[in-house]
């Protein structure tokens, strides 16, 4: 059975939804359908972890070092706290190699996802759509660029946000599960695509 690491902050857990409802999860359910065994992912996130406090949380949880399948989204609360570009970098690359270590050094079972663009959503109303949507644009540069120079997999999730803004739990702010079904199905062909290589 492939065991699932999944590494991130409140998209990973799917504030404001059951756990069956989150992009692991769903993700999960879709490959058994396939016939593809795979255990309920570990997950390792929280609503506003920023890449310091994930790198901390993991520390904690010291999980173990022969994961199938380690998933990777972090970032959003850098960009909403005002935090700089250069921390970032560096903070993900240092997640990056973490996440690579815990696939058995297997590069191509890590898998990237994007930052979602929250500036589309209910919640970002007054503020500066445009400047949010910059600056995730400047994290997920340094998200995508380091991702391909480590050679693991990168999943653009951002423009789905951005086409579906409806897509929103009750909160208004964090995915629903449509959203993360769209997230899921991306993720199910690039995890087979993997196995089956």
């Amino acid at each position: 059975m492939l065991a699932w690491l999944a590494l991130g902050d409140s998209y990973t857990i799917g504030e404001g939804l059951s756990r069956e409802e989150t992009y692991p999860y769903q993700t999960a359910t879709i490959l058994r359908k396939e016939g593809i065994s795979v255990a309920d992912p570990e997950i390792i996130a929280k609503t506003g972890w920023t890449t310091d406090e994930l790198e901390d949380a993991i520390h904690a949880a010291n999980p173990k070092l022969n994961y199938d399948i380690v998933s990777l989204l972090i970032g959003v609360n850098n960009q909403y706290r005002g935090r700089s570009i250069t921390e970032y970098h560096a903070g993900f690359e240092k997640l990056l190699h973490r996440a690579i270590a815990f696939a058995a050094g297997q590069n191509n079972h890590v898998f990237v996802l994007s930052i979602p663009d929250w500036g589309v959503t209910g919640f970002a109303e007054g503020r500066d759509r445009k400047k949010i949507a910059n600056e995730i644009n400047q994290f997920n540069a340094i998200n995508s660029a380091v991702s391909k120079q480590l050679q693991t997999n990168y999943l653009d999730i951002t423009q789905s946000t951005r086409e579906h803004p409806g897509f929103v739990a009750p909160d208004n702010l964090h995915p629903n599960q449509k959203m993360y079904e769209l997230w899921s199905q991306i993720l199910v062909k690039q995890i087979r695509s993997v196995l089956s290589s």
